[in-house]
């Protein structure tokens, strides 16, 4: 169950990321899209680090390894 919870707090965190170019085409004011923005980052990070938390420290070294690996194949074209 706890993994379960940690891979859920996961997709939510990279979704409340994936949204934030949207809120532009949204129709929304300026004083919106910045406080949906600030609101979609807070909630963000707080599901990205509580998903670590919960997922452990393999986890962890899996995503710090990934990352590792996609800015060595973006630096090298």
């Amino acid at each position: 169950m706890k993994k379960t919870i940690g891979y859920a707090l996961l997709i939510i965190s990279i979704l409340a990321w994936v949204v934030i170019p949207i809120f532009p085409f949204l129709g929304m004011s300026t004083k919106e899209i910045a406080g949906a923005t600030a609101i979609s980052l807070v909630i963000g990070e707080i599901a990205f680090w509580a998903s670590i938390v919960l997922l452990g420290k393999e986890a962890w070294e899996k995503i710090k390894k990934s990352f590792n690996k996609f800015w060595k194949t973006i630096k090298t074209k």
